[in-house]
């Protein structure tokens, strides 16, 4: 069995990809940093590695030099939600099999495995890969620039619809709130609209923005992500648009902009709220006119871009404040999403918190087995104000401060907690004997109002019924 090592410090992202690729007969291995990624190789080995370019502790790149002191020639995919053009041709040329954007497609990453596995067996191929030059051993493959190479992960526009939204079910959840959202992304996904997320922070709105673009007809083009409340206000017309030599002191050549970088595909726009009223009026004018203009230049250049965006502020107020143009804000809005919290996704919390608990056990290397029942009631109980995020969070804290497999709410740091009379709890949740115990409880207070229980459970009558007779309680 083929083995991978996942280096990623977004722990959702690293388990969904460990998980999946488990489940392709892959044996993988997930560490959140360099240094593990170091001590991991030198014990156990792996026949590939996927790898973030940017960690806690040092760049994905200081991991492929590391290889190369070592003479290890183990094939190395590089990750990155960056438009890293410059990163990216550095890491090509210290043996780096290939780069892709995330949230990966899952059907390309496989291939890429396979193609990076294969050449490994290659001396040529393990020193040298060049994304200009590999499409010509392969006539099925379409040419690609670097740059498209970098942002999109090569992704083809020949995969059905079905495999492209598998992998992601888990992610997506299997509560109400989200099969909703989901619903509005692969609905908006294929037209041309221009899509603001609207969600709390925490929530993944960078995520649902990167499913709209692999469901879309840009999805073999480049993905970029820009947080908005990052990029200083002198310099927005810069990171926007691009620059020509001599523009202003610093500029000693040509650099390209984000629109330039993902032309043919998708520009998302993090924290939309806090973008500068100066780049408002220029992004205005570019989303009128479909053209711009590189800072010094006088040459039009057409913005072949899809537009989505994403705030976690009320912009109807922002609006109002006069913090936001309400001319720019309806071009971005042309479709909007709202993100549910977790706390209205009440299904997904307990898999999320497996999913956490496994990630941060082999982490920490300590051996974890689940959460008591206490526990999970104090999950469902609590209101997650942080969102996903939180979770990950007390549950790191909890795997850290263990003192039994069995992670308690104490270690979670959360109050001991029961579903009272008169509080929803959801079907499935519960285990077999706290959920017999509750309906027990409920009965006995409703005086045996089918009815009744069944609204305070938020269940149907049929499935009431249903679990009365399998817990022996008629």
């Amino acid at each position: 069995m083929k083995s991978i090592l996942i280096v990623e410090d977004d722990i959702t992202y690293g388990m969904m990809l460990k998980t999946w690729l488990g489940k392709k007969g892959f044996q993988v291995a997930s560490v959140s940093s360099i240094a593990r990624a170091q001590k991991h190789l030198e014990t156990e080995g792996a026949d590939l590695i996927l790898s973030d370019l940017r960690l806690p502790d040092k760049d994905g790149i200081d991991l492929l030099k590391w290889l190369g002191e070592q003479g290890l020639s183990i094939p190395l995919i590089m990750m990155t939600s960056y438009a890293d053009i410059q990163s990216a041709v550095q890491a090509m040329k210290l043996g780096a099999s290939d780069y892709v954007a995330k949230p990966v497609n899952p059907d390309e990453l496989l291939k890429k495995i396979g193609e990076a596995m294969s050449a490994s067996s290659t001396a040529e191929k393990q020193t040298v890969y060049s994304p200009q030059t590999d499409h010509l051993s392969d006539p099925n493959r379409p040419s690609v620039s670097p740059k498209q190479t970098i942002c999109s992960g090569k992704g083809d526009n020949t995969r059905s619809q079905a495999s492209r939204s598998g992998s992601s079910d888990y992610l997506e959840g299997e509560s109400d709130a989200a099969k909703q959202l989901y619903n509005y992304v692969r609905l908006v996904a294929p037209t041309t609209m221009s899509v603001l997320i609207n969600g709390a922070s925490g929530t993944g709105k960078e995520y649902v923005a990167h499913r709209i673009h692999q469901l879309s007809k840009r999805a073999g083009q480049p993905f970029v992500a820009i947080d908005c409340g990052s990029i200083p206000k002198e310099l927005a017309a810069s990171e926007f648009f691009g620059h020509v030599q001599g523009a202003f002191t610093d500029a000693k050549k040509d650099t390209a902009g984000y629109f330039e970088t993902a032309k043919g595909g998708t520009l998302f726009l993090d924290e939309i709220g806090n973008m500068p009223p100066e780049m408002q009026t220029l992004l205005l004018r570019v989303l009128q006119e479909r053209v711009y203009c590189p800072v010094g230049s006088r040459k039009e250049l057409e913005a072949d871009v899809r537009i989505l965006s994403a705030t976690n502020e009320d912009m109807e107020r922002a609006i109002r404040e006069g913090r936001f143009r309400e001319d720019l804000y309806y071009r971005l809005a042309e479709f909007e999403i709202r993100q549910p919290s977790l706390s209205e996704c009440p299904e997904d919390i307990l898999p999320l918190a497996d999913f956490f608990r496994e990630q941060h056990s082999e982490e920490i290397r300590v051996e974890t087995s689940g959460f008591t029942e206490q526990a999970k009631i104090s999950m469902l109980s609590h209101s997650w104000p942080g969102n996903v995020r939180e979770l990950d969070n007390r549950i790191r804290r909890a795997v850290l401060l263990a003192v039994s497999p069995l992670l308690t709410h104490k270690d979670l740091n959360l109050n001991a907690t029961i579903c009272r009379t008169g509080e929803k709890c959801k079907k499935g949740l519960m285990e077999e004997a706290e959920e017999k115990e509750l309906i027990r409880k409920i009965l006995e207070e409703c005086g045996g109002k089918i009815s009744r229980v069944a609204r305070m459970l938020g269940m149907s009558r049929p499935t009431l019924y249903k679990k009365m007779e399998r817990y022996g309680l008629r």
